[in-house]
């Protein structure tokens, strides 16, 4: 080994100059070229302001946090990338940039901008993304953004935007993202978004809107994502985005008052997500939901829902990923997810939920992420399933406890301790009544049904035909397990049987109940014009009404009224005497035709014939 090292640099120190300067050109080569390209990349941005630092290579500058409060002057043409934010600049004059046409990316974020000229960006034709978020502008001039043909992005969240007019954004025909989140916007004009016919996501804060702006949603065929933040709706309307077929993901967000969904407010649209976080929902909108068959992800967080249904949700096919983090959940009733065949991901954390049973899944096999953690979870074993399971699923932010005092982490522990740590009790029927009832027709009959067990079981109460009675009509199931028969009728009669179960099983308990009808009313007989009584059984008996004794009473009933009218009638006599002498109101005086004597036609005397007079009191 020795003796070749040895060769080898002998071989080298016998190579001639020539052939050793050849073996170091390719390195000297290119340290030339490096030296070459700076000093070109150096002679490309000769101008870079003082207070910028410019990236020759990238044709970038960067003049953020320089306490400017104006545009630098003789900005290198060159630059397609100028970074202004985080300064003190107030306002943009016409044609502020008008030299830059290179220029891509502008930000102006976080600035004291109030004013923007209509024509201050007017010569960067190639610009593609505008930030002028966190400034103070009250209101955007139709035609402040002309002259960007290729803007895809345009931010002007954070400001105090009060309104959108009229063609505001009637030049950005290739605008693919809009967002004016954090905003004072009062109204939105029907012809706002005209103009847009390229846009995909719109995100709006309408913190002083009382309404959805659908006349002017409907400029924005082609919008994939909307995001509606702060309205003080306390519903969304039917209808209120019909014309957004192409609409995939809708946010709903930070809408305190609102508490319902109207059963057409989703009608037209075909969403795969869906978020409607932090408003007032107190119960899952199921009737606006049933006909999204395409949604895969749903997120109701931060709504104060109390409990979800069974089978309601069924219509959701393609559901993955279902979110209620946050609120006042109770209750997951069984089937509640079934017809969800494709559920991978339940996020149910920091609600109030006691337990999450195996039999709300119809595949529970299909779950691979579950977010079950700062619930009051009950130690029994109802939770099985979970540690069964606990080697295949992702727990998220952490694993599920247990425990009414001290919480504590049942996953830790071997399969077989679990088993005796979570345990159930099978429920038991206690014996409170007879297994008769009577009750009187039309009164009520109570039949009680106290059960006990771990965890404690349900009660439902079946009819004498096995079907189940629920909490309305006549015949009703209380909350407390009883069963109320009110008004009972004949028909009302049977066997009813309470069914008590959980988790570990079932116990029955039936109660017939009988309804004692009333009896026939008992008649009487007329014997004379005074009603008596019989003396014989009254069932034996019919009851008989003669000619006099029909004429008798026809008599009483006459004779008191005849002298009822009488009485009146003296009554008003002496009344009107006592008023003194009747006084003439009116003369009426008729008078006909005269008899006339005449001679030789002459005139004749004028004879009176009659003559009627009217008085009035």
């Amino acid at each position: 080994m020795q003796s070749s090292e040895r060769k080898a640099i002998h071989t080298e120190a016998r190579q001639s100059p020539m052939q050793a300067d050849h073996h170091y050109t390719p390195r000297w080569g290119a340290l030339c070229m490096l030296a070459a390209g700076l000093a070109l990349t150096s002679q490309a941005l000769p101008s870079c302001p003082r207070a910028c630092r410019c990236g020759a290579a990238e044709s970038a500058a960067d003049c953020s946090y320089a306490r400017l409060v104006a545009v630098p002057e003789r900005l290198p043409p060159e630059l397609t990338r100028l970074n202004l934010s985080n300064n003190a600049i107030r306002t943009l004059a016409a044609e502020q940039f008008g030299a830059l046409t290179r220029l891509e990316d502008l930000d102006l974020s976080d600035n004291l901008l109030a004013y923007v000229d209509g024509d201050a960006f007017v010569g960067l034709r190639s610009l593609l993304d505008l930030r002028v978020a966190r400034n103070r502008l009250k209101v955007l001039p139709v035609g402040a953004f002309a002259g960007l043909p290729k803007l895809r992005l345009l931010d002007v969240s954070g400001n105090e935007i009060l309104g959108f007019l009229d063609f505001t954004f009637r030049e950005l025909a290739n605008l693919r993202v809009l967002k004016a989140l954090q905003n004072a916007v009062v109204f939105v004009s029907p012809q706002a978004f005209a103009g847009l016919t390229d846009l995909r996501q719109l995100h709006l804060d309408g913190c002083n809107l009382t309404s959805v702006p659908t006349e002017a949603f409907v400029h924005l065929g082609g919008l994939t994502g909307l995001s509606l933040h702060r309205l003080e709706s306390a519903v969304l309307p039917n209808y209120s985005l019909l014309g957004l077929a192409r609409l995939k993901e809708l946010i709903i967000a930070n809408w305190p008052r609102l508490e319902t969904l109207s059963v057409n407010s989703l009608v037209g649209l075909n969403l795969t997500s869906l978020v409607i976080r932090s408003c007032n929902l107190t119960s899952v909108p199921y009737a606006a939901l049933h006909h999204l068959v395409y949604l895969v992800h749903l997120d109701l967080s931060y709504n104060p829902i109390g409990y979800i249904q069974g089978n309601r949700l069924e219509d959701l096919l393609r559901l993955e990923e279902f979110h209620i983090v946050g609120g006042r959940l109770r209750l997951i009733e069984m089937g509640a997810f079934y017809g969800l065949l494709h559920l991978s991901l339940l996020n149910v954390s920091r609600n109030l939920l006691s337990t999450l049973e195996e039999r709300v899944f119809q595949s529970p096999t299909a779950l691979q992420r579950l977010g079950l953690d700062e619930n009051p979870l009950d130690c029994d074993c109802r939770l099985l399933w979970i540690a069964r399971r606990r080697s295949s699923l992702d727990f998220g932010r952490g694993p599920p406890t247990c425990g009414a005092v001290v919480r504590w982490d049942f996953l830790d522990y071997a399969a077989t301790e679990i088993v005796e740590l979570l345990t159930c009790r099978p429920p038991r029927i206690r014996p409170h009544q007879r297994d008769l009832v009577w009750v009187e027709q039309g009164h009520t009959a109570v039949l009680h049904c106290n059960a006990e067990g771990q965890p404690p079981p349900s009660v439902t109460w079946r009819n004498p035909e096995l079907r189940a009675l629920t909490d309305l009509g006549r015949i009703r199931a209380v909350g407390n397990g009883s069963l109320e028969v009110r008004y009972a009728q004949p028909q009302d009669g049977g066997l009813y049987r309470c069914v008590a179960s959980n988790a570990a099983g079932n116990d029955t308990r039936s109660v017939e109940v009988r309804v004692r009808a009333l009896s026939k009313s008992k008649p009487f007989r007329f014997k004379s014009w005074l009603v008596a009584l019989p003396s014989s059984p009254p069932d034996q008996q019919e009851p008989s009404f003669d000619v006099k004794t029909l004429m008798i009473a026809a008599s009483i009933g006459f004779l008191s009224f005849l002298s009822s009218v009488s009485v009146c009638f003296v009554a008003m006599f002496f009344w009107s005497k006592g008023k003194g002498q009747i006084k003439h109101t009116a003369n009426i005086a008729y008078v006909p035709r005269t008899a006339a004597t005449s001679s030789n036609g002459g005139a004749g005397n004028y004879v009176e014939t009659s003559r009627f007079t009217m008085k009035l009191m």
